[in-house]
C-alpha cells in the first residue's frame, strides 16, 4: 500500500518560530536582570573603607595606630597641620588626625562621604577614649542644609545618564536607524544642553538641593557629562547597529552606574572602583562633588576622561557620517553604504518626518529626564524625619528636649519588655527607657540605615542640654548580615524587580508583535517565578545580601513583585500600545520607586512621597519583602493584600484583553525594546 507524503504544517512552524521568540525574549530579560541584580547589590551593599586616603602629621598616635590595624585606611603623612588641611580641603582626603601634645584633632570631610564620616569618627573617638587621649572634632566641607546626607551627587547623575542614553537611543530610532548620519553629534550636543540646563533649573532654584551660586558653575559640567554619555551611545550605535543601544545600556547603566561612588568611592569594593574609573559616570559623580563642594579643585582626570569619551565618539560618528560615505562616493575608500530600506522615503517630504520624529523623540526624552530631575531629588535629596515611632518606658527630661530637634509620634510602654515586643513587631524605631539618673535609648539598625544615626545624634544632644548621662543600644529581632550592615539590601534588589517585570511584558510585546495575546498572562506569571527565584538566589546565597533561612520564604515575594509589575504593563501597553511601558516607568520608577522610602524608611520621606507610596506596588513590595526578612512577617498585612489586590484584578483584566482579538500589531525591535528598558530605574 502506497504511503501517504507527509503533508506541510506551516501553521505548526510558526508556533514553534513564536515559542522560540518568546523563550529568547524573556531570556534577555532574565540576564538583564540577574545581571543588574548581581551589580547594584555587590557594588553597594558593603559600604566600608578600603584603601581610603587619610592623612596624618605629628608625632606617631597610639589611636591612628588602633584604627588603622582594622584595615582600610591609606595613611599619608604631612609635615604640618596646614598642608593636611589644605589636602582636605581640596577634596584629597577623607579625613585626617593630627597629632598633639596635650590632645589630637580629628578632621572629617562628610562632603567627601557622609557614609565615611559615620565609619571614621566613632572608630577614632573610640580608640582616643579607650587609651585615654583627648580630641576633638574638626569639619571640612561640610555638607550643605539642602543635602545633609551627601545624596544631591548621586541623585544628580540619574537624570544626567538617563537622558543622554535615552537621547542617543530615541534618536536614532527616530532616523530608522541610521546611527552615523552627519548631523547626529551637533543634535545630541545640542540636546545635551538643554538636558543640563532643565536638571540644573529643577535641582537648583526649584528643588533647593544647592545653592544659586553653585547654578553657572554646574551646568558646563552637566553639559559635559550628558554630552559624553549621549555621544558615546550614538558612536557604539553607528559601530555595533542596533545591538550598540544594549551593549552601551549594560556598559554606562548597569555596569558603570553602581560603582559610580555617589556615597564614596572609596567604600565600594577595590574591583567595582577599579571598573568605574574607566567609565562616564564614576567620573561624573567626582566632578560633580568637587564643583559642588571642593571649589573645583582635583577635577583634571574626570575632566579628561569625559572629554575623551565625547571626542572620540565624536570622531566615530564623523567617520560613518561624513569621511566614510565620501570616500565611498568617489570610490577612493570604504564600500558603498547600504541603500535606504524599502520603508525609508528620501527627499524633502523624508526629511521632514525625520526632523518631525526627531523633535518628537528629544521632546519624549527631555519630558523623561525633567521628571527624573525632580521625583527623586525632590524625594531624597534632604531626608528629615517626620513622626518617627518611638517609645518611651516612663517619662525623662531626656525626650522631651530631643523632641525639639525631631519629629517622633511617642508611644508609652509599661516596660522594656513591651518596648521590644513593639519593635520585634516592626512598630517602632527605637525607645527611650529611664533608669535612675541614666537613659538607655535602644535603636533598630533592621529597621532604617539613617534613623539609628538620627536618634543617636538628637537624644546625645538633649543628653548633654538636660545633664543627663545616655547610654545608646542597638537591638534588632534578626540582626542584619555581616554583608549588609546598613540594610541597603532589599532597597537594591527592588530595583531589578521591578525594572524585570515591565521588561518582560515589553520584550514579550517586541517579540510577537502584539500588546496582549492568549497566554500572555500565563507567559508573564511563569517568567515572576522563575526570576525572583533568581534574584532571590544571586542575592541570599551569591552576595550573602540577607539570611539563608530566609531564602524560601523570599522567593514567592520577589516573584509576586515581578508578576504585579508585569501585568500592569501588560495591561498598559494592550491599551495604549508601546507608550503604555513609558505610562509604567512613570508609575513604577518615576513616582513608585521614591515614593517606597527604601532603606531610610517612609517617615523620612516629605509629606507629598509618603502619602503616595501606599497606592503603588514599589512601597508595598519594599514593606512585605523587608519585613518579611528582618521581623518574621509583622506589619505586612495590608502591603500584601494591596499586592494581591493589584494582582488578582490585573490577571483578569488582562486575561480578558488577552481574549480580545481587535489588536493591531506593533512594530516593535526586541534589541530596541530590551535596551530602552534595562536602564531605567537602575540607580546609580
Amino acid at each position: 500500500m502506497a504511503r501517504r507524503p507527509a503533508r506541510a504544517d506551516p501553521g505548526g512552524a510558526e508556533r514553534r518560530s513564536g515559542v522560540l521568540k518568546i523563550g529568547a525574549a524573556l531570556a534577555v530579560v532574565l540576564v538583564a536582570q540577574a545581571l543588574l541584580a548581581l551589580c547594584l547589590v555587590s557594588a553597594q551593599q558593603l559600604l566600608v573603607p578600603r584603601n581610603m586616603p587619610f592623612g596624618v602629621t605629628g608625632p606617631p598616635s597610639p589611636v591612628v595606630a588602633a584604627v588603622a590595624s582594622r584595615g582600610g585606611l591609606d595613611l599619608t603623612s604631612y609635615p604640618d597641620e596646614s598642608a593636611v588641611m589644605d589636602a582636605a580641603g581640596r577634596g584629597e582626603l577623607y579625613g585626617a588626625y593630627l597629632g598633639q601634645k596635650s590632645s589630637d584633632t580629628l578632621v572629617v570631610v562628610p562632603a567627601k562621604s557622609f557614609f565615611a564620616q559615620t565609619e571614621l569618627e566613632p572608630a577614632f573617638l573610640a580608640a582616643a577614649h579607650k587609651l585615654d587621649r583627648p580630641v576633638t572634632v574638626r569639619k571640612v566641607a561640610p555638607l550643605a542644609s539642602g543635602d545633609p546626607v551627601g545624596a544631591v551627587t548621586s541623585l544628580l547623575l540619574l537624570p544626567l545618564l538617563i537622558g543622554g542614553y535615552l537621547a542617543a537611543v530615541l534618536v536614532f530610532k527616530a532616523a530608522h536607524g541610521v546611527a552615523a548620519a552627519p548631523w547626529r553629534a551637533a543634535i545630541l550636543i545640542g540636546y545635551a544642553l538643554v538636558g543640563a540646563l532643565l536638571t540644573d533649573l529643577i535641582a537648583g532654584p526649584g528643588i533647593g538641593a544647592y545653592s544659586s551660586s553653585h547654578f553657572w558653575p554646574l551646568l558646563p559640567c552637566f553639559w559635559l557629562i550628558t554630552s559624553a554619555v549621549a555621544l558615546a551611545a550614538a558612536a557604539v550605535q553607528a559601530l555595533a547597529g542596533k545591538l550598540g543601544t544594549l551593549l552601551v545600556a549594560v556598559l554606562f547603566i548597569v555596569v558603570g552606574g553602581p560603582p559610580a561612588g555617589g556615597l564614596g568611592t572609596y567604600l565600594l569594593p577595590v574591583y567595582w572602583r577599579n571598573i568605574g574609573v574607566l567609565l562616564p559616570p564614576q567620573n561624573a559623580v567626582t566632578l560633580v562633588n568637587h564643583v559642588l563642594y571642593f571649589d573645583g579643585n582635583d577635577i583634571t582626570t574626570p575632566l579628561i576622561v569625559l572629554f575623551l569619551y565625547a571626542a572620540a565618539a565624536t570622531a566615530v560618528i564623523a567617520w560613518f557620517g561624513r569621511v566614510r560615505p565620501a570616500r565611498a562616493a568617489t570610490g577612493t575608500g570604504a564600500p558603498q553604504l547600504p541603500s535606504p530600506s524599502p520603508g525609508r522615503t528620501a527627499g524633502a517630504p523624508g526629511r521632514r518626518r525625520a526632523v518631525i520624529g526627531m523633535l518628537a523623540a528629544l521632546a519624549v526624552c527631555t519630558v523623561m529626564q525633567s521628571l527624573f530631575a525632580t521625583t527623586y531629588m525632590s524625594a531624597g535629596h534632604a531626608p528629615k524625619a517626620s513622626d518617627l515611632p518611638f517609645g518611651a518606658v516612663g517619662s525623662s527630661p531626656v525626650l522631651a528636649a530631643a523632641e525639639k530637634n525631631i519629629s517622633l509620634k511617642v508611644t508609652e510602654y509599661p516596660d522594656e519588655a513591651a518596648a521590644r515586643t513593639a519593635m520585634n513587631e516592626a512598630r517602632i524605631f527605637g525607645a527611650l527607657v529611664p533608669s535612675g539618673g541614666s537613659d538607655t535609648l535602644i535603636v533598630v539598625p533592621s529597621m532604617s540605615d539613617l534613623a539609628p544615626l538620627d536618634l543617636a545624634v538628637r537624644f546625645e544632644e538633649a543628653a548633654r542640654a538636660t545633664g543627663h548621662r545616655l547610654q545608646v543600644r542597638q537591638y534588632a529581632p534578626l540582626p542584619l548580615v555581616a554583608k549588609d550592615p546598613f540594610g541597603l539590601v532589599q532597597a537594591l534588589m527592588l530595583v531589578p524587580l521591578l525594572i524585570g517585570g515591565y521588561m518582560s511584558s515589553t520584550l514579550l510585546m517586541a517579540a510577537t508583535g502584539r500588546a496582549a495575546g492568549r497566554w500572555r498572562a500565563a507567559q508573564l506569571a511563569g517568567f515572576a517565578v522563575v526570576s525572583g527565584l533568581v534574584v532571590d538566589l544571586i542575592v541570599c546565597y551569591w552576595l550573602q545580601g540577607f539570611p539563608s533561612s530566609r531564602f524560601w520564604i523570599t522567593w514567592p515575594i520577589c516573584s509576586l513583585i515581578v508578576a504585579v509589575v508585569a501585568f500592569v504593563a501588560a495591561i498598559l501597553q494592550k491599551l495604549l500600545g508601546p507608550i503604555g511601558t513609558l505610562v509604567t516607568v512613570v508609575l513604577m520608577i518615576l513616582l513608585g520607586n521614591p515614593s517606597s522610602g527604601g532603606a531610610s524608611g517612609v517617615p523620612y520621606l516629605p509629606a507629598f512621597w509618603r502619602d503616595l507610596g501606599p497606592y503603588l506596588p514599589p512601597r508595598n513590595g519594599y514593606i512585605l519583602l523587608h519585613h518579611t526578612i528582618y521581623f518574621d512577617g509583622h506589619g505586612t498585612s495590608q502591603a500584601l493584600i494591596n499586592l494581591l489586590i493589584y494582582l488578582g484584578v490585573a490577571a483578569a483584566v488582562l486575561i480578558v484583553l488577552d481574549l480580545s482579538r481587535t489588536e493591531a500589531e506593533v512594530p516593535t525591535d526586541a534589541t530596541e525594546a530590551a535596551a530602552v528598558s534595562v536602564p531605567i530605574g537602575a540607580v546609580p
